[in-house]
């Protein structure tokens, strides 16, 4: 090692640790001699979708590939690896081209569960409206009371009172 890199090994190890000297550092492993490390941000990696024509197609060509060598080619022109072509193959046996178009994540309820949860919700919403209005309606008859006003009966008011046994 020449003296200046030694001396900034020493000056590391003396800040953050013996281990910490034998750790690369950004600085001191650019190609350029050194300097502060770059401040770009490098951007996240997103996984890679294959269609399954796509996925098809890769594994005709590669079940055609006979000779050392020609699939390895095919991998590298393609920018795949070994394993998709396993996987690829497995999901052909199990269901050809249904089980390479499947989609992943939760599976979509049925058309009756989204209904009944429709409903769920609107009868939520029904009662907590029915409890308002209950309370309105007692702090009516409260004021009334106060006031000493006689409200009309349902009777009086025509209307056949319903059984509240529920």
């Amino acid at each position: 090692m020449d003296s200046a890199r030694l001396e900034a090994v020493h000056d590391r190890e003396a800040v953050e640790g013996p281990r910490a000297a034998r750790l690369p550092h950004d600085s001191m492993s650019k190609k350029d001699g050194g300097g502060p490390p770059d401040p770009e941000v490098e951007p996240k990696a997103k996984r890679r979708h294959f269609s399954a024509a796509y996925k098809l197609r890769v594994l005709d060509e590669a079940d055609r590939c006979h000779e050392p060598g020609q699939i390895a080619a095919l991998l590298r022109r393609e920018g795949l690896y070994s394993s998709h072509l396993t996987t690829w193959r497995a999901q052909r046996r199990k269901g050809a081209l249904k089980a390479l178009s499947q989609k992943r994540g939760r599976k979509g309820k049925s058309t009756a569960q989204r209904e009944s949860a429709q409903l769920a919700r609107r009868v939520e919403r029904l009662e907590h409206e029915l409890h308002k209005a209950n309370i309105i309606i007692d702090a009516q008859k409260k004021l009334a009371e106060i006031l000493g006003v006689t409200l009309p009966t349902l009777a009086e008011m025509g209307v056949a009172e319903e059984d509240e046994s529920e």
